[in-house]
């Protein structure tokens, strides 16, 4: 979509503003950390930029790339569970790979049944449709929708998940908690819920939408 410069400038610099200030303000982050993780990330902007347009292409043409996407991300996942003491960002770094694996394979799937295809070229850039009341409606409709199936798809998997996780690797789930915090029950718990988030999001949603018109 075509809009204003400045407009974009303004809501990217409130929303970092606003991610930075609540860490520091939740006393998870101090200030220190926040700087480093800011120029970190123009770091991987910076380097995974120029190949953006590469990687988005493998990951909704190639035919293995769903395989991979999610070997790779339990891979990344199982690197960074190798704490002696449980943290929460563990779980943390779980529910990013997870959403960020869904989010792939969703996109994955939907393009290729022909459901998530890019625009023509010619109709590039679009512009942004006027505000009306059914717009703004139906935009209504669509969050309200789209959120409700996301939080009964994450409560879903929650409770599925962790009795099962707990059950194969023989962890006491009397105390849900504690056997939460346990690496082999906290990776597929959050690992498989947060990535079937993810992909509902993707294909799920989407199709839905598509079915009730709200596309």
């Amino acid at each position: 979509y075509q809009y204003p410069l400045m407009f974009g400038l303004i809501l990217a610099f409130c929303w970092c503003s606003l991610v930075c200030c609540s860490r520091i303000y939740m006393g998870m982050h101090s200030i220190l950390d926040v700087i480093a993780g800011f120029l970190y990330a123009i770091l991987i902007l910076a380097v995974f930029h120029p190949v953006v347009d590469l990687i988005d292409n493998f990951n909704l043409t190639y035919k293995y790339a769903p395989l991979i996407i999610i070997s790779l991300h339990l891979a990344l996942g199982i690197f960074s569970f190798t704490l002696d003491t449980w943290s929460t960002s563990r779980g943390d770094t779980a529910e990013i790979l997870g959403s960020g694996a869904g989010v792939a394979c969703g996109s994955h799937v939907s393009y290729m049944l022909g459901l998530q295809l890019d625009p023509p070229p010619h109709t590039l850039p679009l512009s942004l449709p006027s505000l009306t009341v059914t717009v703004f409606g139906k935009a209504i409709l669509r969050l309200l929708v789209g959120v409700i199936v996301l939080l009964l798809t994450k409560v879903a998997m929650k409770k599925a998940t962790i009795p099962l996780a707990c059950r194969i690797f023989r962890v006491p789930h009397t105390d849900v908690r504690r056997a939460r915090q346990r690496m082999e029950v906290e990776l597929p718990y959050r690992y498989i819920t947060y990535g079937t988030v993810g992909f509902s999001l993707m294909f799920v949603v989407p199709c839905l939408f598509h079915y009730i018109g709200l596309s």
